[in-house]
């Protein structure tokens, strides 16, 4: 009984591995990055720490760093000054749309469950 207790648990815990390595793939640049341009746009305070933190770790739970990295990359270049028809790649195309989109929404998820 208990090796099949231990066998159950075991499958149970390397069924949750994949999500829990996906959580931490963002480069810890990339991670500083983010809670540092959250804590400016918010405040410089211990409870901005925090909860800039909390949402960069919502955001790799629902996105996976190459979603997450290729929405960033839009958004920076729709930022582009006079880019014209060049730009129009990262503007008017369903892939940009669909990929600042989904960022939006778990930003969103992100500042429910972590900004107070």
């Amino acid at each position: 009984m208990r090796l099949a207790l231990s066998m159950a648990a075991a499958l149970g815990l390397a069924a949750l591995a994949p999500d829990a390595a996906r959580a931490n793939d963002y480069p810890t640049e990339v991670v500083a990055d983010y809670v540092f341009g959250c804590m400016a746009a918010n405040a410089q305070t211990r409870t901005a720490l925090r909860e800039c933190s909390c949402s960069i770790d919502v955001l790799s739970t629902l996105l996976s760093y190459e979603d997450y990295s290729m929405a960033e990359t839009v958004l920076r270049m729709r930022q582009v000054p006079g880019g014209g028809e060049k730009m129009a790649l990262f503007r008017e195309t369903p892939f940009a749309k669909t990929a600042v989109d989904t960022l939006r929404r778990a930003q969103v998820e992100a500042e429910v469950r972590c900004f107070r």
